[in-house]
C-alpha cells in the first residue's frame, strides 16, 4: 500500500493569543504566585517556549482552598440546582464558540494532532459540561438517596494527556453536583486549563467556584494534603495514586483514582478484517499511545496471526508523522524529553530481551519529541514490554489458540482499566466481557468514550468511575 503525498495543510496558529506569563486563577481573578518559583511551558513538536507559568506553593494553595471554601458556603452550594444549570449550559457554550482557538491551543501545548484536538477532544469537553447541566437539577434521581449533598471543596489533579478532557471530566460533575473545585494541570500542559479560566470570567461564574493553581509535584501535594479540601480526585500515575492514597488515609476525605493501564485488544480469527485493524492503530496510536487505556497488548488468535500482522504493518506504513497542526497528521509529537526517554528506555530493553522491533519507514522532525509507530513481535508475557505501561506509540504483539488462554493472558496484568474484543460472535462477546477483569470493555471497536458512559478500572488501576451517573456520584455525598 503506497502512501499518498499530501501537500501541508496547516492549522492558523493566529487564532491563539498566548500571554507571555500566566498567574494563578484564584477566587475568579488572575494572580501572581507568592511562594513559588515560575517555570516555562514548551512546545513538544518545536522545543519552543511558549508561555511562563507561575508555581503555587502551599500559600497559594491555601489561598486557593480558601476562596473555594467560600463559594461553596456563600454561593455554589446554597444555589438551586437550576441555576447552576445555566453557568454550565453557559460554559458549555463558550467551550464550542471557542473550539478551534482551544484545539490549536492544546496541540500546541501538547503536540497531539490537530485532528484529534478538533475532532475529539474538544467536542468531548462541551458534550461533558452539556450532559452535566442536565444533571444539576435531578441530583435526587442520580441513585445516592432522596437528598444527596455535595462534598464540598474538591482537590482535583490532571495529567498531560488529555489536559481539556481530564478538565471536563473532574470539573462538570463536580459543579453540577454543588461543589467547588481546586484543579491542578500537568505542569507540562497548562495553557488550556488557564484558557478554561478565562471561559469561567466570561460566563460570570461567581468568584472561587473554579480555582486553577499551576505546578508539578510539589503543588499538587500541597492541595491533596490540605486539610480543608473534601473531595480529592486524580488521573495520572499508579505510582503517584499509591502516594495519594498513603496521603489521605486515615482522614475523612472522599477519593477517586483513574491510574493507569495496560489493555489487552483481542483478536478472533471471525473478526472483521479490516476494522479490527483501524481499531487496533486507533487503540494504541491515537494521541501517540499517550492513552491509559490504550490497547498496547495486541491478543491475536494463532490462525490468523500471520494475515493480521501482515495488514496491521502496511496500514503502518501509511502512518504520517509531524507538525500537529497539520490536518494530515496522525501521530504528533511525544509529550516531554522526560517521556520520549522513558519510551525508548522500554523499547530498547524490549530488543534486549529478545522480541523483535519493527517501524515502518519514518522521516522524524530535527526537532522536538518525536517516536516512530512501533510493533513488537515474538513477545512473552514475561516481557517488561508486555507488563509495563510504556505510554507512547509501541505494540506489543502475542498469540492465543482459545477464547480461555486469551482470558488469562489478558487478566496476567496488576492492571484492570479496558479491554477491547474483536469477533463476529455476539455470544463471545458477552462471555469475554464477563471474564475479563477491566472497567471497560469495548467490543469490536476501540477507544469510544461517551459523557452518559461511566470510565474506571479494577486494581492498578485506580477506584471510582467517571462519566455518566456513576461520575455524579463521586462528587454526593451518600
Amino acid at each position: 500500500m503506497s502512501r499518498f503525498e499530501y501537500a501541508p495543510a496547516p492549522e492558523s496558529r493566529a487564532i491563539v493569543d498566548i500571554r507571555s506569563s500566566y498567574g494563578l486563577f484564584v477566587n475568579g481573578q488572575f494572580v501572581e504566585a507568592t511562594d513559588g518559583k515560575p517555570f516555562k511551558t514548551v512546545s513538544p513538536s518545536s522545543e519552543e517556549v511558549l508561555a511562563e507559568i507561575s508555581e503555587a506553593g502551599p500559600a497559594d494553595v491555601d489561598k486557593a482552598v480558601k476562596a473555594a471554601r467560600k463559594a461553596f458556603e456563600k454561593v455554589w452550594g446554597p444555589m438551586s440546582g437550576r441555576d447552576r444549570a445555566k453557568y454550565l449550559f453557559r460554559i458549555a457554550r463558550l467551550i464550542q464558540e471557542r473550539s478551534r482557538e482551544l484545539a490549536v491551543l492544546e496541540s500546541l501545548d501538547n503536540g497531539k494532532p490537530i485532528r484529534e484536538s478538533r475532532d475529539v477532544d474538544i467536542p468531548l469537553v462541551a458534550a461533558h459540561f452539556f450532559y452535566y447541566a442536565g444533571w444539576a437539577d435531578k441530583l435526587e434521581y442520580a441513585g445516592v438517596g432522596d437528598d444527596p449533598q455535595p462534598w464540598g471543596v474538591a482537590g482535583q489533579v490532571i495529567p498531560w494527556n488529555f489536559p481539556m478532557l481530564m478538565l471536563a471530566w473532574k470539573i462538570a460533575p463536580a459543579l453540577a453536583a454543588g461543589n467547588t473545585v481546586i484543579l491542578k494541570p500537568a505542569e507540562t500542559t497548562p495553557l488550556t486549563a488557564l484558557a478554561f479560566a478565562e471561559i469561567c470570567q466570561q460566563a460570570d461564574l461567581p468568584p472561587g467556584v473554579v480555582n486553577i493553581v499551576t505546578g508539578a509535584g510539589r503543588t499538587g501535594q500541597a492541595l491533596v494534603e490540605h486539610p480543608d479540601v473534601d473531595k480529592v480526585a486524580f488521573t495520572g500515575s499508579t505510582e503517584v495514586g499509591r502516594a495519594i492514597a498513603k496521603s489521605v488515609a486515615g482522614s475523612d476525605k472522599a477519593v477517586t483514582l483513574e491510574l493507569g493501564g495496560k489493555a489487552a485488544n483481542i483478536v478472533f480469527e471471525d473478526a472483521p478484517i479490516d476494522q479490527t485493524i483501524e481499531g487496533i492503530v486507533n487503540g494504541i496510536f491515537f494521541n501517540q499511545g499517550h492513552v491509559c487505556c490504550a490497547g498496547s497488548r495486541l491478543l491475536v488468535q494463532e490462525s490468523v496471526y500471520d494475515e493480521v500482522l501482515a495488514r496491521l504493518k502496511r496500514r503502518m506504513g501509511t502512518l504520517r508523522v509531524g507538525d500537529p497542526l497539520d490536518k494530515n497528521t496522525d501521530i504528533g509529537a511525544i509529550n516531554s524529553a522526560a517521556q520520549l526517554a522513558k519510551i525508548r528506555e522500554l523499547s530498547q530493553i524490549g530488543e534486549d530481551e529478545g522480541a523483535e522491533r519493527w517501524s515502518p519507514e519514518c522521516e522524524l522532525p530535527a526537532e522536538g519529541y518525536w517516536f516512530p509507530p512501533t510493533v513488537f513481535t515474538g513477545v512473552s508475557q514475561a516481557h517488561r514490554i508486555a507488563r509495563e505501561e510504556i505510554f507512547g506509540p509501541v505494540l506489543s504483539v502475542l498469540t492465543f489458540r482459545t477464547p480461555a488462554e486469551a482470558v488469562e493472558k489478558a487478566n496476567n496484568t496488576p492492571f484492570g482499566l479496558s479491554a477491547g474484543i474483536w469477533t463476529d460472535k455476539g455470544s463471545r462477546i458477552l462471555w469475554m466481557a464477563n471474564q475479563l477483569r477491566a472497567g471497560v470493555v469495548w467490543a469490536n471497536t476501540f477507544n469510544r468514550f461517551d459523557p452518559a458512559s461511566p470510565f474506571g478500572g479494577y486494581k492498578e488501576s485506580g477506584y471510582g468511575r467517571e462519566g455518566g451517573r456513576h461520575g455524579l456520584e463521586a462528587y454526593l455525598a451518600h
